[in-house]
């Protein structure tokens, strides 16, 4: 088994699961989020005992709530119960999952007098060397194009039936990701990433104000980039301008930054300006 199967099959199996903060909670066979996928969810790195870009992952879960009509969980109730299961494991994943809670009539509408629920997971973690941060991976383009979406672009919502249908057009573990496009053809993101391209020193990373997931690590890197002085933007980008890349990587926060080195049959070699973000977010935690 390759280094990228391990961290995987690391995360097979949750070690606890907490529900609306106990142990011994239940999920309600008439939630709106196992009925509609109507939530959000975030998906947290803990080294050390504490949670990366905590603040950063509050933030976004707080922009889903508002624009999906959901009331927002106590931060302060979140934070206790992160820390609490990040604390005994020096590396972890926690998946924080809030649904709109059980639904309170048939059919698509809410009444309003729902009660948010929100599920806790907690998994391992494989630590040492990542091999793929380190030689880079495989990626394919998937068949499957998004859908493109305003309403719900950017946000990390409950539905990920197109992410489900792309990761199952593949089964060789030698490939870790694919890239997907937008149904007017613009490059979007991985099934589980962002992706940016580095062109003539030139850093971008595809616009996801149509479809996609404003992912946080994809937030920390153009900050980073913007801050030791690299010119990164947001931009539209078609296959054209990803044939045409110097250096392509994938970014999540249980990656970190994954250079590209090999895209379909294309071979890539990861760069410097891959390195130097790399070395810059590395160590980061807020």
């Amino acid at each position: 088994m390759n280094g990228q199967a391990q961290a995987a099959g690391a995360l097979d199996v949750p070690e606890r699961v907490l529900v609306d903060g106990r142990e011994v909670g239940t999920i309600d066979a008439v939630d709106r989020g196992l009925h509609f996928g109507d939530g959000v969810f975030e998906t947290l790195v803990c080294r050390q005992g504490a949670v990366r870009f905590l603040e950063l992952h509050l933030e976004r879960l707080r922009t889903g709530c508002r624009r999906l009509g959901l009331p927002a969980p106590d931060p302060a109730t979140l934070r206790t119960e992160l820390r609490a299961l990040a604390l005994p494991r020096q590396s972890c994943v926690l998946k924080l999952i809030l649904t709109r809670g059980s639904a309170l009539r048939r059919g698509y509408g809410a009444t309003g007098a729902e009660r948010p629920r929100r599920v806790l997971l907690r998994y391992g973690l494989v630590s040492g060397t990542d091999p793929g941060a380190a030689r880079g991976v495989r990626v394919r383009i998937a068949r499957l194009r998004l859908g493109e979406n305003p309403a719900l672009a950017g946000l990390k919502h409950l539905n990920r039936l197109e992410n489900v249908l792309a990761r199952n057009e593949w089964h060789d573990v030698r490939i870790a990701e694919a890239l997907l496009f937008s149904h007017a053809g613009w490059l979007i993101s991985g099934t589980m990433s962002n992706v940016f391209l580095v062109n003539e020193g030139r850093l971008m990373t595809p616009r996801v104000d149509r479809c996609g997931v404003a992912g946080v690590m994809r937030r920390v890197v153009l900050r980073e980039a913007l801050r030791c002085g690299l010119e990164a933007s947001e931009a539209e980008l078609d296959a054209a301008t990803l044939a045409r890349a110097d250096e392509v990587f994938l970014t999540n926060v249980r990656i970190g930054i994954w250079p590209i080195r090999a895209l379909g049959e294309r071979r890539l070699v990861p760069g410097p300006v891959t390195r130097q973000l790399q070395a810059l977010v590395g160590d980061l935690d807020a």
